[in-house]
């Protein structure tokens, strides 16, 4: 096809759903050797994309390289990579796991390292830890508030004593997938909302 006629033929209805759906990414909170971050964010992915939606990626920051903030030069290619990838996305789930009541040093290095990227979009979270990362997530949801991140109510928890075994291979109760999809219905519904403010 020319660049005339891709240029003014008419987009399939297809087109138009999977560009006007809403980027979603699901974050992993962890950075460490041995982390089980990504067997959360699959099984979360795994449940989000037979929604169809909205598109749903895992966005790792291990990925990311990022230096602790002070620390870098500012020039790292990771801090603008991870900066651009935020801005592509209209909301976030964020799996976080309790380190010492709180979230991990990673996460919140990664908050930190970007500002407006955040700015008006909305945000899931998915727990973990003894306490189902109970006291993490509510860190979290300070720092959101700072960010203008609107974190939503619904928050699955999960146990390292009953959803893990060994506390390292993640065998989540049937239960919580009606809970992520609870909230992942906040999560949709209030980055839609949020992207007009933008």
């Amino acid at each position: 096809m020319s660049f005339l006629a891709k240029l003014f033929r008419k987009q399939t209805e297809e087109e138009v759903k999977v560009a006007e759906k809403l980027n979603i990414g699901i974050v992993l909170g962890s950075t460490r050797q041995g982390r089980v971050s990504p067997q959360v964010g699959e099984w979360v992915k795994g449940i989000a994309e037979k929604r169809g939606d909205a598109n749903y990626e895992i966005v790792d920051i291990a990925d990311f390289k990022l230096p602790l903030l002070g620390e870098g030069t500012g020039e790292e290619p990771g801090l603008a990579q991870w900066n651009e990838k935020l801005a592509s996305l209209d909301g976030f789930v964020f799996i976080v796991q309790e380190y010492n009541h709180s979230i991990t040093g990673a996460l919140k290095n990664a908050l930190d390292s970007a500002r407006e990227a955040w700015y008006n979009k909305a945000a899931g979270i998915v727990s973990y830890g003894s306490t189902g990362g109970a006291r993490a997530a509510e860190h979290l949801r300070g720092i959101c508030g700072e960010l203008k991140i609107a974190d939503v109510r619904t928050h699955p928890t999960l146990s390292l004593f009953t959803d893990f075994e060994n506390m390292s291979e993640f065998k989540p109760a049937d239960l919580h997938e009606a809970n992520v999809n609870a909230m992942l219905d906040e999560v949709v519904s209030w980055s839609g909302a949020l992207k007009t403010v933008r």
